[in-house]
């Protein structure tokens, strides 16, 4: 067997994650993103506070009904919090059956990338480890596109 070029080594080597961080961390990190979400289906504001930084950053795009421009909206950690707790007052959590499709893009030693499929849309999120902590530092979101 002959031994592979250079090339191809560095070929090869160029297709490896430059991140990739073992399954503890992108558990920790699913986690984070998994108590987002539930956080807001079921209005448990403790998973919130759990998985996501007060000084959070989140902003989105929705249609409004009839139009087709989106509109850009922001929300702050006491309009995460005032969601869940309506969520809780109405008694009406998400459906069990709604999505909640988390996909791990990226995990570093300090940092990491997820998107989550969600009732509302896709989110991206971006996230931080604090304390040994998974936390969630930035959303960017869009409501379901055309199909």
């Amino acid at each position: 067997m002959r031994p592979l070029p250079p090339a191809a080594i560095l070929l090869l080597l160029a297709s490896l994650p430059l991140h990739a961080q073992g399954a503890p961390e992108r558990d920790g990190v699913r986690l984070a993103v998994l108590d987002y979400v539930e956080g807001f289906y079921e209005g448990d504001t403790a998973k919130l506070v759990r998985s996501i930084r007060p000084e959070v950053v989140k902003f989105g795009y929705y249609k409004k009904r009839g139009e087709n421009a989106y509109t850009g909206e922001a929300m702050t950690w006491s309009e995460f919090l005032s969601y869940a707790n309506q969520v809780k007052t109405r008694g009406r959590p998400t459906p069990a059956t709604a999505p909640k499709e988390i996909v791990i893009l990226d995990v570093a030693d300090q940092t990491a990338s997820a998107k989550l499929t969600a009732w509302w849309g896709i989110d991206y999120l971006h996230l931080a480890k604090y304390d040994g902590k998974w936390m969630i530092t930035q959303v960017l979101w869009q409501s379901p596109p055309p199909k």
